[in-house]
């Protein structure tokens, strides 16, 4: 069943926005920013959890070391087969992001890849050949500009709206590792708020030694925390993806402008002179207005496409929490066409 708006309580909701500024902040901190008691943040905060409404987790992209390229992929499917071919692609440990689109494709996917394999082995002999995957167009990233997950801080107390800086680029080398720090992660992946000594006592070393591994992991760009929730439990109505045709003079600067924009949650630029846009946005008056006085009026921009997100899979290479909801409701169609596995 979907996530409504009014699942969520305004405190629920400032919680949520704290835990997105960080996923890791101790109830105390997170009580600070709420202007919340302790015991109800600390109890909110635990059934909030536990429920599955929402997940944090640490994620990382070790699973492909060494120099890497980024492309979107849009796969269309034949009709009826949408969720079974998104519980085939959620399984990837190479998509970093993964949704269920309106538009003129099915499914919008990121693809990490590195250098030295061949795309066309990962794209032709494993994504199409999904049974249902009916097309799939890939275009490649050449520099993200924005990435950001604080797209509901405005719901916490005076706090400032600002934008999440773009990070700088890193290479996870598998030098950078060793077999305890990807013991730390993969907890950590499960349950991004696991405390470090249980972490510690499970891997059989110290409280401070996981601390320490983690936090340099963190500083250096190998791992990050994220903290997932659906967009329409927070009372967000618009969430979708534009794919902006630009002069290419122009790119860079449209690009630098669009970043500015609280509600653009991710943007980079494509080798097709495009921009790769993903906005979320209060209602649909504040999309109008953001279309209509905002990227209607940049100096450079030709035109665009859109598709709405209508169900998130993956973000960050983590699996969301609620999207099987829509993949059981979805359930029985994919048996009627024989695909259920």
């Amino acid at each position: 069943m979907p996530i409504a708006p009014e699942q969520f309580d305004a405190v629920d909701r400032r919680i949520i926005a704290a835990l997105q500024i960080d996923g890791r902040a101790n109830w105390t901190e997170i009580a600070d920013r709420c202007d919340a008691s302790l015991a109800t943040v600390t109890r909110r905060g635990q059934q909030l959890l536990a429920s599955g409404a929402i997940r944090v987790g640490v994620s990382s992209n070790i699973n492909t070391p060494g120099a890497t390229d980024l492309f979107v992929l849009r796969i269309g499917c034949h009709a009826g087969t949408q969720m079974h071919v998104a519980k085939a692609l959620a399984k990837r440990d190479d998509l970093r992001f993964l949704a269920l689109v309106t538009g003129g494709s099915d499914l919008f996917a990121e693809l990490i890849c590195s250098r030295g394999e061949s795309l066309h082995v990962r794209l032709i002999s494993e994504i199409q050949a999904i049974e249902g995957v009916e097309s799939c167009e890939s275009d490649l990233i050449l520099h993200a500009y924005k990435i950001t997950q604080t797209w509901a801080r405005g719901l916490i107390p005076d706090d400032a709206a600002e934008s999440d800086p773009a990070p700088e680029p890193h290479v996870c080398d598998p030098s950078h590792l060793n077999d305890t720090d990807r013991e730390i992660l993969a907890r950590l992946k499960e349950d991004g708020r696991a405390s470090f000594r249980s972490i510690g006592d499970a891997l059989g070393v110290n409280e401070s030694t996981v601390r320490r591994r983690f936090e340099a992991m963190r500083d250096r760009g190998c791992a990050w925390v994220l903290t997932l929730v659906a967009a329409p439990a927070l009372g967000y109505e618009s969430e979708l993806l534009l794919n902006i045709s630009v002069t290419p003079s122009r790119l860079d600067a449209v690009a630098h402008e669009l970043a500015g924009y609280v509600g653009v949650r991710y943007l980079a630029a494509t080798l097709n002179c495009s921009l790769v846009c993903e906005v979320i946005m209060p209602s649909t008056e504040d999309l109008y207005r953001f279309v209509t006085d905002g990227l209607g009026r940049i100096d450079g921009v030709l035109g665009w496409t859109a598709s709405v997100e209508l169900l998130t899979i993956k973000r960050g290479f983590l699996e969301t929490p609620w999207w099987r909801l829509g993949a059981e409701e979805q359930g029985d169609a994919a048996t009627d066409l024989g695909l259920a596995r």
